[in-house]
């Protein structure tokens, strides 16, 4: 009998996994995958739950692979909602609840295909689901973690989707054939405290911070490349925590938030922000510290056979040819795509996160079917 995708995300949305909970939600994953002849593999890091499921012998010729997360973000007030954010309640043709777009439907959907493809045609093969538990919160012991034991325990994908929600407004209208690069820097900018009656008595670090920022966010990064809109680097907070209007803080800090096409590497972009650092702690004598945090590099999976796979499969079941995407924030594709070719798809993402974030069912069955056809077309 086939799996109903709509019933598994809803006990799915049950499980309440906020990031790191697990929830009960990869036990029932566990449970599923098994029964339809998956060997499971727990692989807990750091106090997260990660689970590796492969159907097919070790080291099979050809193997694809399905990436997903059943990590949630907080629901926020709970009064906000007009469902219970973990009921999972129906109501006119959609499916309410915290994680049910992003993303439990699409974890749901890719199992069911599985389950369903393996049981009734049994590829020459492997068939490989990586599901972890910490998406939506550091990712530092999730799909990484998992990535890390596949190469320990020689198991490998031959090619991976991520079933993140990758079209804004309809159904099929994108996939994902890469992320921009994303990095945050925070500045602290260091002068000498005094009465602002006496500015010559103190360090103002203000003007040395406007200075460092305008220079900063007034350059151009770039104006685009063949596959990603230009880069961004946006100012985030500017902070001096003084309440005093007759006194110059001795301190005061910003941070900037740079997403960045393949025109650019975390590496060069923080020598840049480095030498206009220099630069203004010079004119102004102010000493200014910057510290990075890298979060992922941008990367492009090259249009050929597996977006072609994921788009033949998209027109068959949806009438429309998903547009190849870049935009966005971060995916767990991110690290993916060191290990083999990796493309994202799956459904609509304007709800994901927001209160009475909901899925239409229809769209459940459709992702399924989608999926279905990938692997369907992928071992034939």
């Amino acid at each position: 009998m086939p799996l109903d995708p709509v019933d598994l995300t809803a006990q799915l949305v049950r499980c309440n996994s906020v990031t790191p909970a697990e929830g009960g939600a990869l036990v029932l994953l566990e449970r599923v995958l098994t029964e339809a002849g998956f060997a499971c593999t727990r692989v807990d890091r750091g106090g997260i739950a990660n689970l590796y499921a492969r159907w097919g012998r070790k080291g099979a010729n050809r193997s694809f692979g399905f990436n997903g997360h059943t990590d949630v973000v907080p629901v926020g007030n709970p009064d906000d909602w007009t469902v219970d954010p973990f009921g999972a309640e129906i109501r006119d043709g959609f499916l309410y609840g915290r994680g049910s777009t992003d993303m439990k439907s699409g974890v749901a959907a890719f199992a069911a295909a599985a389950c369903d493809f393996v049981t009734d045609t049994p590829p020459d093969g492997a068939v490989i689901l990586a599901i972890t538990g910490d998406e939506e919160g550091d990712a530092r012991d999730g799909t990484t973690a998992l990535l890390d034991w596949m190469a320990t325990n020689g198991e490998a994908m031959t090619d991976c989707l991520v079933g993140e929600p990758t079209s804004p407004d309809h159904m099929g209208q994108a996939m994902k054939i890469g992320r921009r690069g994303s990095m945050t820097a925070w500045f602290t900018f260091h002068g000498v405290q005094g009465h602002s009656a006496y500015p010559h008595r103190a360090r103002n670090p203000l003007p040395a911070m406007a200075r460092l920022m305008d220079r900063l966010a007034g350059h151009t990064l770039d104006t685009g490349t063949a596959h990603f809109d230009p880069s961004s680097l946006a100012i985030v907070t500017m902070d001096t925590g003084n309440p005093a209007t007759n006194v110059i803080p001795a301190t005061c800090r910003a941070t900037v938030n740079i997403r960045f096409n393949d025109d650019h590497t975390g590496a060069a972009l923080t020598d840049w922000m480095q030498h206009e650092l220099d630069a203004v702690a010079t004119d102004t004598g102010i000493r200014i510290d910057m510290a990075v945090k890298i979060s992922g590099e941008s990367f492009l999976t090259p249009p050929g056979p597996l977006s072609d796979l994921i788009g033949k499969a998209v027109q068959a079941e949806t009438g429309k040819t998903p547009d190849l995407s870049t935009s966005g924030g971060t995916s767990d594709a991110r690290f993916v795509k060191d290990h083999c070719p990796v493309a994202e798809f799956g459904l609509v993402g304007k709800t994901m996160h927001m209160v009475d974030e909901r899925v239409p069912v229809a769209d459940i069955h459709t992702l399924k079917a989608i999926y279905a056809r990938i692997l369907r077309d992928y071992f034939a």
